[in-house]
């Protein structure tokens, strides 16, 4: 982990412990366990797609605009490690679709409210990503993946529910 990576890990501590731990704390031990989850989650997410974040931000508009908006395209057409790249698309978002869920109150379109927050979540991190690096794209597909990968971490939290409910209820 490079210095600037690790001055983002600090502000996203800082963020954690002066923002979310206490107002989490206060609402109770499930919600503070389930949301720091997700927390650290996310904090992963942002090390492997966007970091380092704060030390690129002077230089965003000093590199090329890559996007590409043919869906599938490597994988057609047979280029890089596309195949590889689809699978870590796939799972990186499965923890979102399965610990977002848990930390909605209101279980009424849930699914729907697990998309859009995984698509929402992918198209942020493909649109940003060039800005921030020069060697890094926009690309149709990764968005694609990461919301397939959310769906089948949401179909997890429903195939596991009565699983997950019960252990959180111990920490009650």
């Amino acid at each position: 982990m490079t210095v600037d990576c690790l001055i983002d890990f600090l502000a996203l501590l800082f963020l954690y412990l002066f923002c979310c731990f206490r107002r989490w704390k206060a609402q109770g031990g499930e919600t503070l366990l389930v949301n720091t989850a997700l927390y650290v989650y996310l904090s992963f997410v942002l090390y492997f797609t966007l970091m380092p974040i704060i030390s690129a931000l002077p230089s965003i508009f000093d590199h090329p605009y890559e996007m590409y908006l043919i869906p599938f395209d490597d994988l057609i057409n047979g280029r890089g490690d596309a195949v590889r790249q689809v699978v870590l698309n796939v799972i990186m978002t499965i923890p979102f679709g399965f610990l977002f869920p848990l930390t909605q109150k209101r279980k009424q379109g849930l699914f729907l409210r697990t998309l859009l927050c995984v698509f929402l979540l992918s198209l942020c991190i493909e649109l940003v990503q060039p800005l921030l690096h020069g060697a890094r794209s926009c690309d149709v597909t990764d968005v694609i993946t990461n919301t397939a990968g959310g769906t089948i971490g949401f179909s997890f939290f429903v195939l596991f529910q009565p699983i997950t409910e019960a252990a959180l209820r111990r920490i009650r």
